[in-house]
């Protein structure tokens, strides 16, 4: 990836048009941090944005364009880029529609392709739904898998980021009860090298300690609970451990979190949705970032929904999208400083 500068170009999806995307979005851009981290495009619709531009009034300072093959500069505010025209008084607010469907996918599409042609460093996402995917007759049920199509890449994971801790979901949206069924050496060896391959080339950590989260109470306390950790998930370690990696035994859930909190590890591998959405809501449901990693692209995204209820009324609070910026810009200088990992 040939990054432009140390104020890298990023693609900014406006996400659903009748949810809070464009409000966050506008928001952000108000932020004089943002605008000296970045260059934005934003990708989405400026007169839907104008109506969520209640207080920031940063439209009129960006560069509009509906040429994809405009020439992205070191622009001081940044750019928008047209690719829909949706009519705000028809739209309604909080409630998705065929026509706002479509314009999600397209900001998304849009902004993969810049990035697989260098035009931008990385893509933020706004938030959107699955209804409104649905409606627009989208095979896809959401960002990830979307973009994982676009981009040809079945090794990536989901990673949830902030501040002070960073989690990796081995498996993610299923039921509880398929859990243990799902987990297998080979799949967890795979997150395991991903992550760390991760915290290097986009993170800038160059040894990364990984703790791994056992799956049962106590991490099975020697097969009493469950043999889920002696059988599967050590032998991944094990593997891990024999590369040179700085890496734990499957370690008690319930005391992990604390331990990566306090600063011991740079990220915990965890073996199901809630296991590690708990913890990391807990601490980041404010500031936390939900960034796809084995993609060959950059993708950040804000760890929230559309929040409809508040939809244009000037409520949304933007600081995930923020977070999801500085991230994004974060990442993108790292992959120019430490290449390309092998999961990528």
């Amino acid at each position: 990836m040939n990054i432009h500068s140390d104020r890298p170009i990023l693609g900014i999806t406006m996400g659903d048009p009748s949810g809070i995307g464009p409000e966050i979005v506008v928001k952000s851009l108000a932020d004089p941090e943002i605008i000296n981290l970045c260059t934005p495009v934003i990708l989405g619709d400026l007169e839907i944005l104008k109506k969520a531009d209640i207080d920031s009034r940063i439209l009129p300072e960006l560069v509009k364009t509906d040429d994809l093959n405009y020439e992205f500069s070191n622009f001081p505010k940044g750019f928008l880029l047209q690719l829909s025209n949706l009519n705000p008084d028809v739209t309604i607010i909080g409630h998705p529609t065929p026509e706002t469907g479509r314009a999600m996918e397209t900001y998304i599409n849009t902004g993969v392709d810049l990035a697989l042609s260098g035009a931008i460093d990385a893509m933020v996402t706004g938030p959107i739904t699955k209804t409104g995917l649905k409606l627009a007759g989208s095979s896809f049920h959401g960002h990830t898998e979307l973009i994982a199509h676009k981009t040809g890449t079945d090794n990536f994971a989901m990673m949830m980021a902030g501040p002070r801790l960073k989690v990796v979901l081995t498996t993610i949206h299923i039921p509880l009860s398929q859990v243990p069924a799902q987990l297998t050496t080979q799949e967890i060896t795979r997150i395991i090298n991903l992550t760390r391959d991760t915290l290097i080339t986009r993170f800038g950590i160059t040894n990364p300690r990984l703790a791994v989260a056992g799956l049962n109470p106590h991490a099975g306390e020697e097969g009493m609970f469950g043999n889920e950790e002696a059988d599967i998930i050590l032998p991944a370690v094990i593997k891990a451990r024999e590369q040179g990696f700085d890496i734990t035994d499957p370690l008690p859930p319930d005391t992990v979190f604390f331990n990566a909190l306090e600063g011991r590890f740079d990220a915990v591998i965890c073996m199901y949705h809630d296991q590690g959405l708990i913890p990391f809501k807990l601490v980041h449901f404010r500031d936390g970032v939900n960034t796809t990693i084995g993609l060959p692209i950059i993708r950040t995204s804000v760890d929230h929904g559309t929040a409809y209820d508040i939809a244009w009324t000037g409520k949304a609070d933007p600081t995930s999208m923020k977070e999801a910026i500085k991230m994004a810009a974060v990442q993108a200088i790292n992959q120019k400083k430490y290449g390309t990992s092998n999961g990528n």
